[in-house]
């Protein structure tokens, strides 16, 4: 099952902007397109709007935001949405993420400018018509704007939930079972724990309650906590303590000078004096070197393709 994943069409290089132009992004088309499959959109031509066509934007007339030409003429904000909700209701759960044109009324993702209705003013309180319907019927999907990518603690977070949401798909291909909950939720446990360690115990403790017969239930309410639990990058303080757990495994295993060394990684680390691949890369090396079973299995380490660099500027 590959991983799919919705962009907008301007950020994927087609030229479909009012002005014939694109946004080609540079890490989505050359870096993570290696690794995913790109489903491209784009809401204002799928709604009939002509390449080149005038510029629209969002205006506040009333309690109704149009989303029309700057003179108010032209309004396509309610077959944008209709557009937003058949893509949403029936195509997006082939999904794993989706990308957006920032600041777009169409696909923009927060921070979108609403515009008085004489034109004279803005704010930019506004959520792109067709990215809001993806929200509002996909809570679970990860969607990010290109400008935000271009952050490595957003970009590594957006990719992070991406294979963590798809490695769910997967598994509610097969039937349900609480065995197979409980060994994904094993594998991800280190990290979920290092984005929010309440939330470890609280899906540890879903599942150890967990009965046969409301397993579709527990199953949704996990990931729904799961998702939530990485909605926001992992903090240094987060990631430090969950490296100082997983250091617990060798205290049997290192001499006095390796336990010292990895201690000094971590603190390094929490100091923002390295990046996290530093004290990473030899809390693994000592995974390897002791073959521990059960930290080899652990998502942790390896949430996404190495070839990413993504823990290189975290």
């Amino acid at each position: 099952m590959s991983i799919k994943i919705g962009i907008s069409a301007c950020l994927a290089g087609q030229k479909v902007r009012f002005d014939s132009g694109h946004k080609r992004n540079q890490f989505c088309m050359d870096e993570l397109a290696a690794h995913v499959e790109y489903v491209p959109y784009c809401p204002e031509v799928a709604v009939g709007l002509s390449i080149p066509r005038p510029t629209i934007r969002q205006i506040r007339v009333g309690d109704i935001i149009k989303v029309a030409r700057p003179d108010g003429s032209g309004d396509v904000g309610p077959a944008l949405a209709a557009y937003g909700e058949k893509v949403a209701t029936e195509q997006a759960h082939q999904l794993s993420g989706f990308v957006v044109c920032a600041k777009s009324p169409s696909c923009g993702m927060e921070r979108v400018k609403v515009y008085n209705e004489a034109g004279t003013g803005n704010s930019s309180e506004g959520v792109g018509v067709f990215t809001a319907q993806l929200m509002k019927h996909n809570p679970l999907l990860p969607i990010e704007e290109n400008g935000r990518l271009n952050d490595p603690y957003l970009r590594e977070n957006f990719i992070l939930r991406v294979y963590v949401y798809h490695a769910w798909q997967t598994l509610r291909q097969q039937p349900l079972s609480l065995h197979a909950l409980t060994q994904f939720h094993s594998k991800y446990k280190y990290l979920l724990m290092s984005h929010r360690y309440q939330a470890y115990r609280e899906l540890g403790k879903l599942l150890g309650e967990a009965k046969g017969d409301d397993l579709e239930q527990v199953a949704s309410d996990y990931i729904h906590g799961l998702m939530q639990a990485l909605s926001k990058p992992a903090s240094r303080k987060g990631q430090a303590n969950t490296l100082m757990h997983l250091q617990g495994y060798f205290k049997k295993l290192l001499s006095r000078e390796e336990k010292q060394e990895m201690s000094e990684a971590i603190e390094q680390y929490r100091k923002g004096l390295v990046p996290l691949y530093v004290p990473l890369t030899l809390v693994q090396h000592h995974v390897r070197k002791f073959s521990v079973a059960y930290l080899q299995q652990q998502a942790y380490f390896a949430p996404y393709p190495a070839e990413l660099r993504l823990r290189f500027g975290i």
